[in-house]
């Protein structure tokens, strides 16, 4: 029985850490009194439901002879990039210390005190939902402070579909993905979301949906982004509400303060220079307009249109800090590589204080 004893001690703790975390991160991070509150209860629930056997578990650990720590330092598990990895990692770190505790003490014969485990641990997944909405608008700007912004067009990816090119960027270390697709039929814009949706969920990076607020609505996209002749913004946030992104598509001045003033999350800057990506654009701005960008606008903001490797070191010394290269990666036979190499011109510009 030894080892079932040293189990629920462990889990005990474990889950009773995780939900800490998240109980600070709610209290001095989101500023939020309800979930604070529903967290400091399950995690008190957590400890006081063993009150009958923690004296006598407690005799059974042993720190010192736990393989654990080592196991977990080889591994390399416990890296957590931003917030919500790390609001992520603690609830499943308190959900599979519940389930660990619920399923041993069924074992042990003590079913009534399994129960009230098996009561908090569906409490901790509803938990999770409510803390994920309140999360959305405090990682909003710091989910764009990446520095190359992609998109698909999988007219000029070599063949390859949309999947396949976003699975290499995700490989690539790419944490911003827009959907831009206009010849596809609804479904199969809807298939290929989904699967980008679980894709990028699980690397730990944020999709928009480029014009289709249905569509990013109907997959659970992180954002949508619109243009000058959508929706118009205002309209677009009441339908969104404030948990979604919105990007929009500005080309002057004029444009930026007013998407700014109407509540945008982030504007697109451009067409720095001739693109055939898209059949509609407007003549290039050139830097006149990315100069105005980095001087005043104080939203983030992505320079695009007709960036390749060849001309990146230049808009970077003007001043972008987040670029979009389309054609450049898509329609590379290494997508990888050619990231690899604009992320090594961004970081040479960057830290030469140009």
């Amino acid at each position: 029985m030894e080892g079932f004893e040293r189990l629920i001690d462990a889990n005990i703790n474990r889950a009773s850490e995780g939900l800490r975390v998240l109980e600070d991160i709610s209290r001095f991070s989101l500023n939020n009194r309800e979930l604070t509150s529903k967290l400091k209860s399950l995690r008190h629930d957590t400890r006081k439901s063993m009150n009958g056997y923690a004296f006598d578990i407690i005799q059974y650990r042993d720190s010192e002879g736990d393989v654990g720590p080592s196991v977990s330092e080889k591994l390399g598990v416990d890296g957590k990039n931003d917030i919500r990895e790390l609001v992520a990692a603690n609830f499943k770190r308190a959900q599979e210390a519940i389930r660990s505790i619920e399923e041993t003490l069924k074992i042990m014969g003590k079913d009534e005190v399994s129960r009230i485990y098996e009561r908090i641990r569906y409490g901790l997944y509803t938990l999770e939902k409510e803390f994920s909405l309140a999360l959305k608008p405090f990682v909003r700007i710091d989910c764009l402070k990446t520095d190359i912004y992609c998109l698909t067009a999988e007219e000029y990816s070599l063949g390859r579909d949309n999947i396949e090119v976003v699975s290499r960027m995700l490989e690539a270390g790419i944490k911003l993905i827009q959907y831009r697709e206009k010849d596809k039929t609804m479904m199969e814009k809807y298939r290929q979301c989904i699967k980008i949706r679980e894709m990028t969920y699980a690397a730990g990076a944020t999709f928009i949906v480029n014009d289709n607020i249905e569509l990013a609505r109907s997959v659970m996209a992180d954002g949508v982004h619109i243009g000058q002749d959508d929706l118009p913004l205002y309209a677009a946030r009441q339908l969104v509400g404030n948990s979604m992104l919105i990007g929009v598509s500005t080309h002057s001045p004029e444009q930026a303060m007013k998407a700014i003033e109407g509540g945008a999350d982030y504007i697109g800057v451009g067409p720095v220079f001739k693109t055939f990506t898209k059949k509609d654009v407007c003549d290039p701005v050139g830097f006149e307009y990315l100069d105005y960008a980095v001087q005043n606008v104080k939203i983030p903001f992505v320079a695009i249109g007709g960036i390749k490797l060849h001309n990146l070191k230049t808009v970077a010394e003007h001043g972008a800090k987040c670029v979009a290269l389309v054609t450049e990666i898509v329609g590379a036979e290494d997508i990888g590589e050619v990231i690899a190499s604009a992320r090594n011109i961004m970081k040479g510009v960057n830290q030469n204080g140009i």
